[in-house]
């Protein structure tokens, strides 16, 4: 095979090790090779290795002018798809009532999903469009993007759409996720709000090929384990892959019932305890975490380091929403993990990177090896380990997706 592409003079060319997710330990196991090169060819990559032994010659050459060259970041939790603000929850939160207070009286989520259900079309793509591009300034090639603020069958199904129409669009890799996010607030309207789930808005968006995968948020103010098995055994029924919101607040069950079902990702875990993480450092189950909520909403953080040290899968995200993360740069979430998960450098990497792929079932992205695709950051100065260390701001450098420079 013959590249199309070159890149030299690489300071440090830095990728997690192995194949697949890295669990535990081996999270801190980087391949860093010194003067090197990569090469490219129809946004794959061919080989990598240093310089000298480069064995393609005198094709299309970009200096990277001695910088270190990282994975593109992945994001593999955002709700970029919403309509609205929530500052006036933020004011209450700030005068110190709590979010679960807020969400009680019609705040939180479903002030979101009113103004969400009354963003038109047109402006809801434009929103989610651009806040796409934010992430991709804040290092990330792939983005997840959930629905959720749709909560009917019709505003789930508007939310999908725009979010396909800016995948179609979009230079990075947008992978959507049908969100089932709050029940009725009346109580004896859930079981026909269940039926529309599993026999409606799941059968349409698999036929329409919407989605990739259905998240259900397990908590005692949205569903509860049985509810959310339904929807997990709908789900699965019709190919999708399953994820869950847990233990964000409470520890309900929801960890064990993700396993059970092998769900790709459970998300939060602020409130997980012993029995959560041993479940999970048994399991193929991804557990991500996410900073920017505990940062904003002065919660716990994650066991990150606990979960780690017990042999977990370990990814990070955003979870970029109006409500409890405003958090834009999957960057700073990397730099977050460390200061408030306890993470060493290394391990945040690859949380951020071939373990937030395996978060969405993808095991083509993420590493910088032969066969996976050219998704790199080129950073702007010679040691990698600058973007853990730098709190806020785009990424200095450029950013490659399939080979190609997006920015």
């Amino acid at each position: 095979m013959i590249p199309d592409t070159t890149y030299l003079n690489i300071s440090q060319l830095v990728s997690p090790g192995g194949t697949g997710a890295s669990r535990g330990s081996a999270m801190r196991d980087l391949d860093i090779i010194a003067d090197a090169a990569i090469a490219v060819d129809s946004g794959r990559i061919i080989w990598v290795g240093p310089e000298r032994d480069l064995p393609f010659k005198g094709f299309h050459e970009v200096d990277c002018d001695g910088s270190a060259v990282i994975p593109a970041l992945i994001d593999p939790h955002t709700h970029a798809a919403w309509g609205g603000d929530r500052y006036d929850d933020f004011e209450a939160r700030v005068a110190g009532v709590s979010y679960e207070t807020i969400l009680a009286r019609g705040g939180g989520i479903r002030r979101t999903i009113a103004m969400t259900t009354a963003t038109p079309a047109e402006d809801l793509y434009r929103l989610t469009r651009n806040r796409v591009e934010r992430l991709q300034l804040g290092g990330a090639a792939t983005v997840e993007v959930k629905s959720g603020y749709g909560f009917t069958r019709e505003g789930e199904l508007a939310s999908l759409e725009a979010i396909a129409r800016v995948a179609a669009e979009s230079a990075a890799r947008v992978v959507a996720t049908l969100l089932i996010h709050v029940p009725p607030v009346v109580a004896g309207e859930r079981a026909d709000y269940l039926d529309m789930v599993c026999r409606e808005l799941i059968p349409e968006v698999t036929e329409r090929g919407l989605a990739t995968a259905v998240d259900v948020f397990i908590e005692r103010e949205a569903f509860t384990v049985a509810e959310a098995e339904r929807i997990f055994a709908a789900a699965r029924g019709h190919g999708l892959a399953v994820k869950a919101h847990v233990d964000q607040f409470a520890a309900i069950g929801g960890v064990a019932l993700a396993i059970e079902h092998q769900a790709l990702s459970v998300d939060h875990l602020e409130a997980s305890g012993p029995g959560e993480i041993a479940a999970l450092a048994a399991s193929d189950t991804v557990a991500t975490i996410l900073p920017g909520v505990s940062l904003h909403l002065g919660l716990p953080a994650a066991p990150g380091r606990a979960l780690i040290d017990a042999g977990a899968i370990v990814a990070l995200g955003t979870d970029c929403n109006p409500g409890s993360s405003p958090l834009y740069s999957p960057q700073l979430a990397l730099a977050l993990a460390v200061r408030l998960n306890g993470l060493t450098l290394a391990e945040a990497l690859t949380a951020a990177t071939a373990n937030a792929a395996a978060a969405l079932g993808r095991f083509d992205i993420g590493r910088l090896a032969a066969g996976m695709h050219a998704d790199m950051i080129v950073l702007d100065g010679p040691d990698w380990r600058e973007i853990v260390d730098t709190l806020g701001g785009n990424v200095p450098g450029s950013l490659y997706i399939a080979g190609e420079e997006v920015w």
